[in-house]
């Protein structure tokens, strides 16, 4: 018998197979399929300039220049991942792909902030109500960070589990399409903030947190609200104002003990009756959920071992106007003279 023949009786044809027996193709990844309502999508056209009969194509665009400019970056590629860049650089290719680089860049460059970066690591940090999330957004859509210092207990764990914290709430936050769009808003009470407790946060905390918020991670700050801050307080925002961006500083707002001043800023009816609002006492406890319930989600993305031939070296990070660390280091005296002589 030939060996065609042969072939032919033992390896039945494609076409000889039933419908049912056919081996079905590999599932393709899903695509994007944008949530945002009408309204935002008329917002983001207006202040993003984003249009959607351009969105996939300006994401394939971003997408060819990281396989072409940073082919070892360890990076998602998906079409919603690379959006949030986009998004926050305003469509702007070029600024979108060195925001993306630099949110890599300082996740691999502060190991003690972004090493096993998951709730349940952080989950005293959690209970000690330390941050939340408000449940009503501002009029303009914004959610709002909460955020109270003074929950804080130094001799219980560093600054830093604070900070990876509030990184943790962030990347949750971002995840919405309606975030990426409408930006958040920050609420920080600093009702019973001490010298010592202001002590922990320097110029190199400093810097690293302002560097991360403005030029590493795909957010839009809209508005940071100080509420309760004692005179304490123009020691530490002397620490934070030179890292600052003037666009970013202007939207600091200090309103002391006034909560009618903070009212016109934020309506009480999205307020708990802490900041004199009518939603309720603050809860803490929902917020907490729902970051422990995306534990998997935080493993997969922060607890794998990078590859080897990821590498950023040589990579220009955080070009975007941050002081250097000469400049840091020489402001240290200066800034904790001031710190005492506020207090």
């Amino acid at each position: 018998m030939s060996e065609e023949s042969d072939s032919q009786r033992t390896s039945p044809s494609v076409a000889s197979l039933s419908e049912n027996e056919l081996p079905l193709p590999p599932p393709e990844p899903p695509g994007y399929v944008c949530s945002l309502t009408e309204d935002l999508v008329t917002k983001a056209r207006e202040e993003l300039q984003e249009k959607p009969e351009w969105r996939l194509r300006d994401v394939q665009a971003l997408r060819d220049m990281v396989r072409k400019e940073y082919p070892y970056l360890s990076t998602s590629l998906d079409d919603a991942f690379l959006l949030r860049f986009l998004r926050a650089r305003k469509f702007d290719y070029d600024r979108a792909l060195q925001l993306l680089v630099n949110y890599h860049g300082c996740r691999r460059s502060w190991p003690e902030v972004f090493s096993n970066l998951r709730p349940s690591a952080l989950k005293d940090v959690l209970d000690s109500g330390f941050l939340t999330v408000l449940p009503h957004t501002d009029p303009r859509g914004c959610h709002v960070l909460c955020i109270r210092p003074d929950r804080w207990i130094p001799s219980n764990y560093p600054i830093t589990e604070n900070i990876r914290a509030i990184y943790l709430t962030l990347e949750k936050l971002i995840q919405s399409e309606e975030t990426q769009v409408n930006g958040i808003v920050i609420l920080a009470d600093y009702k019973g903030v001490s010298l010592s407790k202001a002590s922990h946060f320097g110029p190199f905390i400093a810097k690293k947190v302002i560097g991360i918020l403005q030029d590493g991670f795909p957010i839009r700050i809209k508005a940071v609200h100080i509420v309760n801050e004692p005179r304490i307080f123009k020691g530490i925002f002397a620490i934070i104002k030179p890292f600052l961006k003037e666009k970013i500083a202007n939207r600091f707002f200090l309103h002391g003990s006034d909560l009618n001043s903070l009212h016109t800023n934020l309506p009480r009816n999205i307020l708990p009756k802490e900041y004199g609002g009518t939603a309720g006492e603050l809860d803490t406890a929902t917020w907490n959920a729902v970051l422990l319930a995306s534990e998997d989600d935080f493993v997969r993305e922060f607890c794998q071992p990078l590859p080897a031939c990821d590498s950023l070296l040589g990579q220009p990070l955080l070009s975007e106007g941050l002081i250097s660390d000469v400049q840091c280091d020489d402001s240290i005296r200066a800034v904790k003279s001031q710190l005492y002589s506020c207090y």
